[in-house]
């Protein structure tokens, strides 16, 4: 393993990178946290989701526009590198960006023990450690390999979403159902429990951040990764406004916040049928997120220790799987601990607060990268100026709504 002589295998192709960033988005949020966003949102939940998305567009145009500019690995300490010149500023966002990674991770596998104890009752500290362990070893086996076992369960999640809102829709269109309320004007206590949704659903669209840390191994990245990260979140959002609907209308909002897994429930409600199908379905796409998290914090690990940030040996690829093992080793037992330790809700808070403050952060670099610039790089997308202020502003709108949340300043 010589750091000198070793790097990374440039082989992701724009499907792969399409996939890889819907892996994460798609596997991460909906079929774990639907419940717990309508519990806030109630009726209002596709409401809630799609807040979130305008949220995310204007940060992932940012990320588009910087990962054409700068296609390492550590994407965002890098941008903020480059904005900011602050090294220690750029290792922390780093270090959160991987802290990030590890507890979105965590969720996610916890989120996997609900599915799969609708199949069978296991003890969940059992399903937990062989997870992690399974996910891990992918991980580590090589990008090709592991991204392809990724766009496989990306596919099959995609298939389990449009399975649901198609057994569903007969029962849509036949019953008297809430459009009425769906479609009416909230009043101000019910609009605070849809921005608390939304903090919660934005969760659901983490991962087009993500694709930015695999540039140094996709193929043409300055053209790639823009339009791989745009397609990805566009994606989501279609999917996930379309799943919310049909949840909050199949099943009532009170019934989904109970559920560990709330997908199968609806499913359930629509069909009369056990979930088993859609169970395991929503384990492959649970299954999928985690495994890309994995691989975005070891790309961080490595990108950081090839800045001179880290330690050495963390940047050392292997030159047999072309993987950073130590670091993938250090990542997979941070996420076997943490998920151990703490509950879903309180896991998916603590990751979108944590991206919220350094999306703003990426967001105020870009700013600042364009306003010192008389002249934009040639054949790098161009977004306006006011898109990463937005985007700094939103962001910065959620971190002050959730810290009032959590002061009991607002109920």
């Amino acid at each position: 393993m010589d750091r000198e002589s070793v790097s990374l295998k440039r082989s992701l192709s724009f499907q792969l990178v399409v996939y890889y960033g819907l892996g994460n988005i798609v596997g991460a949020g909906v079929y774990v946290l639907i419940g717990k966003v309508a519990s806030h949102a109630g009726i209002f939940t596709p409401l809630s989701f799609l807040i979130a998305s305008l949220v995310a567009t204007l940060t992932a145009f940012t990320y588009a526009e910087l990962s054409a500019r700068y296609p390492l690995s550590a994407g965002e300490s890098i941008y903020l590198q480059r904005g900011f010149n602050i090294t220690q500023l750029s290792l922390l966002v780093g270090l959160l960006i991987v802290l990030a990674g590890i507890v979105s991770a965590s969720t996610i596998v916890r989120g996997f023990v609900g599915y799969i104890q609708v199949l069978i009752d296991i003890p969940a500290e059992i399903i937990i450690f062989s997870l992690v362990v399974l996910l891990g070893s992918v991980a580590a086996w090589g990008i090709t390999e592991s991204v392809r076992i990724a766009a496989f369960f990306t596919f099959l999640a995609i298939v389990g979403l449009l399975i649901i809102i198609f057994v569903a829709a007969p029962k849509l269109l036949t019953q008297s159902i809430a459009f009425p309320e769906l479609t009416s004007f909230p009043d101000v206590a019910v609009l605070q429990g849809i921005f608390v949704g939304a903090f919660l659903a934005f969760y659901a669209f983490i991962g087009f951040e993500d694709m930015v840390n695999v540039a140094e191994e996709v193929k043409n990245p300055v053209v790639m990764m823009p339009r791989a990260i745009i397609l990805a979140l566009l994606i989501a959002t279609l999917l996930y406004f379309l799943i919310a609907t049909t949840s909050v209308l199949i099943v009532s909002p009170a019934e989904l916040a109970l559920s560990d897994a709330p997908l199968a429930m609806v499913y359930e409600h629509a069909t009369g049928n056990k979930p088993i199908f859609i169970s395991i379905i929503g384990m492959f796409a649970i299954v999928n997120g985690a495994l890309i998290q994995i691989i975005m914090a070891t790309r961080v690990f490595y990108g950081l220790s090839r800045q001179g940030w880290l330690p050495e040996i963390l940047g050392r690829v292997h030159s047999r799987t072309r993987t950073p093992l130590y670091s993938t080793f250090i990542v997979t037992l941070m996420i076997l601990i943490m998920a151990m330790w703490l509950p879903t809700e309180t896991l998916a808070k603590v990751t979108s607060f944590l991206l919220f403050i350094v999306f703003a952060l990426v967001n105020l670099a870009l700013w600042r990268i364009k306003y010192r610039e008389e002249s934009h790089p040639m054949n790098i997308i161009n977004i306006p100026i006011w898109v990463p202020v937005g985007g700094a502003a939103t962001s910065l709108f959620f971190v002050t709504f959730q810290l009032l949340i959590e002061l009991k300043l607002i109920n």
